[in-house]
This record gives C-alpha cells, sequence and structure tokens, in this order.
C-alpha cells in the first residue's frame, strides 16, 4: 500500500471542521492534505490564508489549481495511481475546489476526502464523481 494511502487512512473518522487540519480532532478536504503534507514533509510549504465557504468563487479564481501546480506534481496526462491527489469541480460553472486522495483503483475504485457532514471517509469513485475530476496531483517527494 502507498504511504500516502496509509498516511490519509489514518485521518478517517476525523469531523469535518472548516479550514483546520488536525488528526482526529478536525479538518476539511484541504485540511487533509495539509495534514498528508506534514507527515511526509514535516512542514507545509507555505500558509495557508483564512477562507470562507465559498473563497474565489466570486472572482472565479481557480486558487487552489494554482496552488496544486506550485506545490506538486501534475500527473494529469498519467494513468491514475493509488496515492494521487484528486481536485474536484463540483459544479460546471464553479472554481474547482474539492480535494480527495486516490485510495483504490480496482473495479471498485475508491478515494479519501472530508466533506461537511461526513468528515474524513472513504468513498466510491464512483462514475458522478469520477466526472467531476479535473486535474490530478502527486506529492513531491522530500
Amino acid at each position: 500500500m502507498s504511504r500516502i494511502v496509509q498516511t490519509a487512512r489514518g485521518w478517517i473518522g476525523t469531523p469535518y471542521l472548516h479550514q483546520a487540519s488536525v488528526k482526529g480532532a478536525g479538518c476539511d478536504c484541504l485540511g487533509l492534505i495539509r495534514g498528508i503534507w506534514r507527515d511526509i514533509h514535516g512542514h507545509e510549504p507555505e500558509q495557508v490564508p483564512h477562507y470562507t465557504a465559498d473563497w474565489s468563487e466570486p472572482q472565479g479564481d481557480e486558487v487552489l489549481w494554482r496552488a496544486a501546480l506550485r506545490h506538486c506534481v501534475d500527473v494529469s496526462s498519467s494513468p491514475m495511481t493509488p496515492g494521487n491527489i484528486l481536485l474536484f469541480r463540483m459544479r460546471d460553472t464553479a472554481v474547482a475546489k474539492h480535494l480527495g486522495i486516490v485510495s483504490d483503483i480496482g473495479p471498485s475504485p475508491t478515494f479519501i476526502h472530508a466533506y461537511t457532514g461526513h468528515g474524513v471517509t472513504e468513498s466510491p469513485l464512483s462514475a458522478p464523481w469520477q466526472r467531476k475530476i479535473v486535474a490530478r496531483f502527486a506529492f513531491q517527494e522530500g
């Protein structure tokens, strides 16, 4: 099993808490990725500014996508592998702002993510979820 997937599964059950990134206490989808990053690198690459639930939507600004490009490797053109970071656009006209980690790519693919009302969970990467993927990234080694 990939180190990324093993680390992400350690966060399962963490309650959803907007802007948080503390395993077992609370996190949002970005907080989950930040926590995994810290487990791998020991520190975060940049400070995350305060953000609201509708952050970057009024301006149509792909803030999260640009941050991923700064700190991760774009693997969108490669085959999906466990440990890939998924970036989702939840509505066709919205900015991409949901994240998850590919956990299994077998006949029933799954991903780990945090979302309101559910906390960190492993969910089927069903066709409706797959249609929302706009980019895939890999954590940089280090």
